[in-house]
C-alpha cells in the first residue's frame, strides 16, 4: 500500500472537513476554521492518498515564542477506513521534516488525555508529556505534548 504525502488546498476543504467531522464529532473544527488554517500565512497542511483516495490531513503552523520558531501540530485526521494503516504515522514524519527544513527545533500539540490510539502514535514518534490541561476539551482533559526536532 503506497501512501502519497502532497500539499493541501483550499480546493479539498469539503473532504477534508467531512474527515474532520468524522474524526472529531462534536469538537470538530468548523469548515470556516479549516479553511482558515490552510490559507494562513503560518500554516503548512499535507494530505495523505491511498490508491488516490483521500486518507487523511494533517495541519501545523509555525509559532514565534521568546523569538524562537516552533511547530505546533493543530489537528492530524485520518479517515476511518484507514485507521492502523501507517498513514498518521507517515504525515506526522512529513510535518516533523518540513519544520526541521525551516530550522525549527520543537514540535508541540495537543491531544485528548483518552484518546489512546492518538497517545500511542505521538508516544512511539517520540512525543513527551509537558502539562495536563485540565477542561481543555467539553468533556475531557488534554495533554501538551513536546518532541525535540
Amino acid at each position: 500500500m503506497e501512501i502519497k504525502i502532497e500539499d493541501a488546498s483550499i480546493r479539498l476543504l469539503d473532504a477534508l472537513y467531512g474527515i474532520e467531522k468524522q474524526c472529531f464529532k462534536l469538537e470538530a473544527f468548523s469548515k470556516q476554521q479549516i479553511a482558515y488554517l490552510l490559507t494562513d500565512y503560518n500554516s503548512v497542511s499535507l494530505t495523505a492518498r491511498v490508491n488516490e483516495e483521500l486518507a487523511g490531513f494533517i495541519i501545523g503552523q509555525i509559532e514565534i515564542e521568546q523569538n524562537v520558531p516552533a511547530g505546533h501540530i493543530i489537528t492530524l485526521d485520518i479517515a476511518p477506513n484507514f485507521h492502523r494503516k501507517g498513514v498518521a504515522q507517515k504525515l506526522l514524519q512529513e510535518m516533523e521534516a518540513l519544520f526541521k527544513a525551516k530550522g525549527i527545533k520543537e514540535c508541540r500539540l495537543e491531544v485528548r488525555e483518552d484518546n489512546a490510539a492518538a497517545l500511542n502514535l505521538y508516544q512511539k514518534a517520540g512525543y513527551q508529556k509537558a502539562a495536563k490541561l485540565e477542561n481543555y476539551y467539553p468533556n475531557a482533559h488534554g495533554l501538551y505534548l513536546r518532541k525535540n526536532l
